[in-house]
């Protein structure tokens, strides 16, 4: 018996202090689609691709905490022209041929939170 998996995607729950603020950025600078909302949490998507946005106090006893978030694709480059267009990046933020063999462009949210596109060179 096959006791292995194969893996579908990853879904990370990235901090936010305002999350009403950073629904709009996602849908705006980023293409998400708002799927689910309640009180402290959202879950937003683009195709496969899933993203959870979890409010916090951002003080000592609940910090606002930032993530890094890799989501590869098959071509990078219409996505890049993209966010581009989006104003999300400028043209030059994409590094071609990286020494660990990727082409791939990133960016940080407005709780710091790195988001880079990726695709094996």
């Amino acid at each position: 018996m096959n006791n292995t998996s194969k893996l579908q995607t990853i879904c990370p729950v990235l901090s936010t202090s305002n999350l009403e603020r950073d629904i709009k950025w996602y849908e705006t600078y980023v293409g998400f689609d708002l799927n689910y909302l309640e009180e402290g949490y959202a879950v937003l998507n683009r195709e496969n691709i899933w993203i959870h946005l979890q409010w916090h106090h951002d003080n000592d006893e609940d910090p606002v905490y930032g993530s890094v978030v890799k989501i590869f694709v098959d071509d990078i480059q219409p996505i890049l022209d993209e966010m581009v267009k989006r104003k999300t990046v400028t043209k030059e933020k994409l590094r071609l041929n990286t020494p660990w063999k990727t082409h791939e462009f990133g960016f940080y949210d407005l709780n710091k939170n790195s988001i880079f596109f990726v695709q094996d060179a």
